[in-house]
């Protein structure tokens, strides 16, 4: 009894502990946040206001590279991947300096015309203030670590809207299969009170339900069950692009801030060449594509290209809003080519492709249905779960480590961060998989071919 009652106690004790914490974490984050974004928009309208605005992008990833590069290198790339990289490694300690560099790095790089989201630096800002915050109260690593799961989830939630899909996705982005529970209920509380103070202070989010939705048939559930093989390929095709940029960036023998004037003169370019509607956030875009809207069939591959550039050029800013401008896109393409409606599965397609390059198929299902209503949840979680398998070992966040084998008949090793994962075909022998192979060799053998 006695026994029982102290871990009662223990329990009743730290559920109220980081009730308050997850509160603190949740206004600090909330309000930064809020300042983050309105100063974004105010100086993306302003950039807007001139025709050619584009064309100081080489200035821009200049300044953006010299920058982080001189006073917080942490602050490199699309922030998220940073935050786990801190997590997994050192035990989530972030330098302040990366929050005000990150908010003006990101801030320059989008206004500029840069192909980058804003969701990364809002989790960086909001880890790097919970490291501040658990640095001042002298927390234990395992307490500053807890602490700034709570910060990215935050972040998350105030940027997206969405409190419940950003707590989860906070979670659930450090480990490929697998979610840390002892963090859940601060991560939730952190993320609501987050939304809540951002959305008190005048943030306005998107939501679109989608009214019209196929009656079930199993001729629809095919095509659902092939949109995510398909969303699928497209996040491979992105995770490809990304790292096939880095490669070419790191084979320059140029100083690197040079690097960002190359990739924004490419960046001008391309733009010349096809649209601005791929520079910036695309958010208009993305709402178009939600309405109903046909963009160019080749946009979801133009978007991946535009940011593969941006980031690996010096440019500062998020991934994940790229990847809803790629995966809504890929979904009016879809659509248009089974002859479907364009809007339904670009819903699906910007969760789906969410799920397999962030390797979040839970956070992107959840997401489904605070921003587009109920009905389409049971198409967009199947779909995300297919693009999740589909992806394979791969992830835009080469830093999260891998907890489960997406396959038995895949040989890799667990517990490696994805950008260390070698992983082999390698099928049992009493499998589906390696009874057909074992078939084959018979056949040939027989056939003498």
């Amino acid at each position: 009894m006695k026994r029982r009652l102290g871990e009662e106690t223990v329990l009743f004790v730290s559920i109220i502990k980081w009730c308050v914490l997850a509160t603190c974490v949740g206004i600090i984050v909330g309000a930064a946040t809020t300042f983050f974004l309105k100063i974004l928009n105010w100086s993306t309208a302003f950039a807007g206001q001139y025709q050619y605005y584009y064309l100081i992008l080489p200035a821009a990833l200049f300044v953006s590279v010299i920058v982080i590069k001189y006073l917080a290198p942490d602050a490199e790339g699309h922030g998220t991947e940073k935050v786990i990289e801190a997590i997994h490694k050192r035990a989530g300690k972030i330098k302040l300096m990366v929050v005000p560099v990150k908010l003006v790095t990101t801030i320059v790089t989008i206004a500029a015309g840069g192909s980058v989201g804003k969701e990364g630096p809002c989790a960086q800002i909001g880890g790097g203030l919970a490291s501040a915050f658990a640095d001042l109260l002298r927390f234990d690593d395992h307490d500053r670590k807890k602490l700034v799961i709570c910060g990215i989830s935050a972040g998350f939630a105030a940027v997206f809207g969405t409190p419940i899909a950003g707590a989860i996705f906070g979670v659930e982005v450090l480990f490929v299969g697998s979610i840390l529970y002892d963090v859940l209920l601060p991560s939730f509380i952190a993320g609501i009170m987050s939304f809540q103070i951002a959305s008190s202070l005048g943030i306005a989010y998107f939501y679109h339900p989608i009214s019209f939705i196929p009656v079930f048939s199993e001729v629809f559930f095919l095509k659902v069950i092939i949109a995510g093989i398909f969303f699928g390929i497209c996040s491979i095709m992105l995770i490809e692009m990304l790292q096939a940029g880095e490669k070419l960036s790191g084979k320059l023998p140029v100083w690197k801030p040079w690097k960002g004037v190359i990739g924004g003169a490419v960046l001008i370019c391309l733009t010349l060449l096809f649209s601005t509607q791929y520079l910036g956030l695309g958010l208009d875009t993305i709402s178009g594509a939600l309405n109903g809207g046909k963009p160019p069939w080749y946009s979801f591959i133009m978007k991946g290209i535009f940011t593969s550039v941006t980031l690996n050029f010096g440019g500062s800013g998020g991934i994940v809003t790229p990847i809803f401008f790629i995966g809504t896109t890929a979904g009016t393409f879809f659509a248009e080519v089974l002859r479907l409606d364009t809007a339904t599965f670009a819903a699906i397609g910007m969760v789906s492709v969410l799920a397999g390059s962030a390797n979040t198929p839970i956070a992107a299902s959840i997401m489904a249905v605070e921003l587009f209503g109920p009905k389409v949840a049971p198409y967009a979680t199947v779909a995300c779960v297919i693009s999740f398998l589909m992806t394979g070992h791969r992830s835009v966040y080469p830093s999260q480590v891998l907890a489960i084998k997406k396959s038995a008949s895949i040989q890799v090793e667990v517990g490696k961060e994805m950008e260390d994962v070698e992983a082999a075909a390698k099928p049992r022998s009493n499998s589906f998989i390696g009874r057909s192979g074992k078939l084959i060799r018979k056949i040939k053998s027989m056939t003498g071919k």
